[in-house]
């Protein structure tokens, strides 16, 4: 037998799920990860009976799975007892949208949100609840990907769509297309603007547009602004931020790109004047927490105080 032939005798399957479950007496269903599920105290919910073959029905998995594990242990953990009350299985969802420990690479439910019905018309709501801030969340994050393309200087908004296209389930192909989604953005924008110093100052006003985000910190296609700006010549850049009047946007973006690791390990934190006193200035009167935290920890030419 090829070593393709055995790999594929332990990928996971619904045909595979349904056989365990054909021997189970009961199925224990526990909101917590494995290492907390036999914890007493925990929300849980016994399966027996015909119920069983309603949660294997639930339970249905794309066959073969994705070929990869998530990195997160994952919870609610399901666990199947045979006739004998010992533990036969130990399976738990992923993201409410994934099986693991059917076999040799996660799987994804065939109908996620049903299992999750499911589960809360018997007391289990934690999923419901976690799928309904996830649908929040990237709802969320959809609007501030939006508003990052359509911030795009005129002639990039392509370019930029290409670049912030959400991440594939194939994350490294993904990756080296948005790297070079990356890079192809950088050459257009030397294009569309040949002008250095008009090309400097409109980065910083679109690098700032997610600045103010509350959580979640910087995304990828923001890393692609400030990848941009770290290639120009700094005596240029900071020549050009100091040029008066700038914008909040400007000004936010300036706070990112000048307190970036790549910056300040080659050109340290300190800023010239007049440089230095406007970004403190507007910090100081409307700067996120963020930049606060780094304006106080020295960043910016600021003098440290913590």
């Amino acid at each position: 037998m090829s070593y393709e032939e055995r790999a594929g005798e332990d990928r996971p399957t619904t045909a595979r799920l349904r056989e365990v479950l054909d021997r189970a007496s009961r199925v224990v269903i526990v909101e917590a990860s494995p290492s907390e599920a036999d914890s007493v105290d925990l929300p849980r919910l016994t399966v027996t009976g015909a119920e069983i073959g309603e949660l294997a029905q639930r339970l249905a998995i794309v066959d073969g799975g994705t070929g990869d594990m998530c990195r997160c242990s994952g919870w609610p953990t399901i666990t199947v007892y045979g006739t004998q009350g010992d533990p036969i299985a130990r399976w738990t969802l992923h993201h409410q949208a994934g099986l693991r420990g059917m076999g040799d690479c996660d799987a994804d439910l065939r109908d996620g949100p049903a299992l999750t019905a499911w589960l809360a018309e018997r007391g289990l709501t934690g999923s419901r609840r976690v799928q309904e801030e996830l649908a929040k969340e990237e709802t969320e994050e959809e609007r501030r990907r939006m508003r990052w393309i359509r911030a795009a200087p005129d002639g990039l908004g392509q370019a930029a769509a290409d670049v912030a296209r959400p991440p594939a389930r194939d994350y490294d192909a993904w990756s080296r297309g948005s790297q070079h989604a990356g890079e192809r953005l950088g050459a257009l924008a030397r294009q569309q603007y040949p002008d250095s110093r008009e090309r400097i100052r409109l980065l910083p006003a679109w690098a700032g547009i997610s600045a103010r985000r509350s959580s979640g910190g910087l995304q990828w296609y923001d890393m692609a602004v400030l990848r941009q700006l770290l290639t120009e010549d700094p005596g240029l850049v900071l020549a050009a931020c100091a040029v008066s009047p700038l914008s909040p946007d400007q000004l936010d973006g300036a706070a990112e790109l000048f307190s970036a690791l790549e910056w300040t390990r080659a050109q340290g934190r300190q800023l010239p004047e007049p440089l230095r006193s406007l970004l403190i200035e507007h910090i100081r009167a409307d700067g996120t927490d963020a930049m606060r935290f780094r304006m106080q920890h020295g960043y910016y030419g600021a003098e440290r105080t913590v």
